[in-house]
């Protein structure tokens, strides 16, 4: 599988200059973690749900979650361990070129799923584990090494930071230092740690509008912060963390301004893009995905197809970023130089580990050539 195999070669021609990597269940984990991108959530009870999974595949989706929690009611919990298991036994016979997710509940539902699928079910990547914690993780990862031993395949873990004991500010740090030393007894299964936004701030009655990014929300962004700095340091103990969910579909009546300039839409003749983007509420979405990378975040949870387009657009290493990081990592013993573009200074020691993400970032998702924006991204995709 490999990111915009779903557009003509034509397009993929014009719009790269290094195409993405291929990649697939048994990739590096690095390049995995990195190649996650939107990963897009499906409800366990979902009709025709292996149906599903195969079109949004089909249209560019690469990682996707079957969730049997907050998205099935407490009643309905047996009928879709059921559907899950019947999906994945369908879907093996063809597999999605998708990397494929279950959230469970509990320890006892991972191994409750894998005890009826054959060994060889390799369509299946690994689980998602809510309200993770020091105390609760340990058997959530005991129990997805026993899953792994069982199939004869490995399965990956994505944690999910959203209890209170992670939230609060005289928990955290404690909670936090005994996850990282928990996870680094598992490093190998750890594929990402993903953050549960819509828990953490609904432990505080908050709610964001979408016309508001989560950095606009104090607990959530200080929360943010402090999880990438146990979790998500490039000194090699360090995990990829991802962006929280963006959590709304398009249709409101807007109270501030659009985000999105004008000028890199009508410099490519795609007016009509950016009043479709408007009216789809992605410019709040997209301002968030690029708040997400600075603030050390890769990929997005999302729950609506059309998100997708939007951060694997904004994913794709421009030009200049390349040219950046590889002018940092050809000067291993130092020193400063000019960019190749002519508009910044590019400083080897303290640049390295930005250049070094940017580069696995590029075998993920690609170079842009020269001359291509993400607006030509996006509208590459847009109507697909």
């Amino acid at each position: 599988m490999r990111h915009f195999d779903h557009l003509p070669s034509a397009v993929r021609d014009v719009l790269f200059f290094r195409p993405p990597e291929p990649f697939e269940r048994h990739s590096d984990p690095d390049l995995l973690g990195a190649a996650l991108g939107a990963t897009l959530y499906v409800p366990a009870v979902r009709d025709g749900l292996a149906e599903v999974i195969r079109r949004r595949a089909e249209g560019g989706v690469r990682s996707m979650v079957i969730d049997l929690e907050d998205a099935v009611p407490d009643e309905r919990v047996d009928e879709g361990l059921v559907r899950t298991r019947d999906t994945l036994a369908e879907l093996h016979e063809d597999p999605p070129e998708t990397l494929l997710f279950v959230r469970v509940r509990t320890p006892e539902m991972v191994t409750a799923l894998v005890e009826e699928l054959d060994r060889s079910a390799g369509v299946l990547s690994g689980f998602v584990l809510p309200k993770f914690g020091a105390d609760t993780g340990e058997m959530f990862l005991t129990a997805i090494e026993a899953a792994s031993t069982t199939l004869g395949a490995r399965l990956f873990a994505m944690p999910v930071l959203e209890t209170p004991q992670v939230s609060y500010r005289e928990s955290r740090h404690e909670e936090l230092t005994r996850i990282r030393e928990l996870l680094h007894r598992h490093r190998q299964q750890v594929l990402a740690v993903r953050l549960g936004a819509t828990d953490l701030c609904g432990l505080f009655g908050i709610r964001r509008d979408r016309d508001l990014t989560v950095y606009d929300v104090g607990v959530a962004a200080d929360l943010i912060g402090d999880v990438v700095n146990q979790l998500g340091r490039a000194d090699g103990t360090g995990y990829t963390v991802t962006g929280p969910v963006w959590e709304y579909i398009p249709g409101h009546e807007r109270i501030f301004r659009p985000t999105l300039r004008q000028t890199p839409f009508e410099d490519r003749d795609a007016g009509r893009l950016r009043q479709q983007l408007l009216l789809a509420d992605m410019d709040g979405l997209m301002r968030e995905i690029v708040l997400d990378r600075v603030n050390g975040l890769s990929g997005k949870t999302v729950i609506h197809p059309a998100h997708v387009a939007a951060v694997h657009a904004l994913s794709v290493v421009s030009h200049e970023e390349y040219s950046d990081a590889r002018d940092v990592l050809g000067a291993p013993s130092g020193g400063v130089s000019r960019s190749e573009y002519r508009n910044k200074m590019n400083e080897s020691r303290p640049h390295a580990a930005w250049a070094r993400r940017i580069q696995l970032r590029s075998r993920a998702f690609g170079v842009a050539n020269p001359e291509v924006s993400h607006v030509d991204i996006l509208a590459a995709q847009w109507d697909r």
